[in-house]
């Protein structure tokens, strides 16, 4: 009967395959951090021996490759032919929303040495839409560094800051107990100014912030284009 049990259950066990490795992965990482993924800790979540991963991926590093072709698949690249601003602006915001549903893929897309097919064929499919629109070859390259220094800063930055209305209450709290005294008065107009203690519930706080250095940077690379 046992051995009857384990056939039955063989059978119908998902086949293993890189996308289902990867995901698997994913699932860790977005859990508990990208360094607490292993292959071990892979394997167990798959239910499978270690040594079977590698028929399907080389090594760690392999899996890390991975991850970043599945967050890039999950940035939005509208298609050639819409105006540039608009497709960059789009893009800007797929790439914030990806990069905070999975705070620790950032710098993991920065720190990857070898680029892979998955990043050059994104950055490729990017320029081709400001090459369309007219931008000179060094106009292409400053407007996609600059934009992806933007969106990725901001978003390391973002992922630290107080996101919930308790934790803001806080943060504002704690400056206040600094500047109780009339210490530090200009920052002290600015945070109460910036509105943290009256978001509106379900509100994303930074998007207003996000969207008006977006919209700056756009506009000065809109300047530099050829009249």
């Amino acid at each position: 009967m046992a051995q009857k049990k384990k056939t039955t259950e063989s059978s119908i066990r998902r086949p293993l395959s890189r996308e289902r490795v990867l995901k698997a992965a994913l699932a860790i990482a977005d859990k508990d951090g990208v360094d607490a993924l292993s292959m071990r800790k892979l394997a167990a979540k798959l239910s499978v021996e270690a040594m079977s991963l590698y028929k399907h991926v080389a090594n760690k590093d392999a899996v890390l490759d991975g991850l970043v072709e599945l967050i890039l698949r999950e940035m939005v690249i509208p298609p050639v032919g819409t105006p540039w601003r608009e497709a960059m602006r789009r893009r800007a915001w797929s790439v914030r929303h990806t990069l905070l549903r999975h705070p620790w893929a950032s710098v993991l897309i920065e720190s990857r040495m070898a680029p892979g097919e998955a990043r050059l064929g994104y950055a490729d499919r990017v320029l081709s839409i400001l090459n369309k629109a007219g931008f000179p070859t060094e106009l292409q390259y400053r407007a996609f560094v600059i934009l992806d220094c933007y969106v990725y800063g901001y978003v390391l930055q973002e992922v630290n800051w107080p996101t919930k209305e308790a934790d803001r209450k806080m943060a504002v709290e704690s400056v206040k107990e600094f500047v109780k005294d009339g210490r530090f008065p200009n920052l002290m107009t600015v945070v109460q100014h910036a509105g943290w203690l009256n978001v509106a519930p379900g509100a994303k706080p930074y998007d207003a912030d996000f969207e008006f250095g977006l919209e700056l940077i756009l506009d000065g690379i809109e300047k530099l284009l050829p009249r």
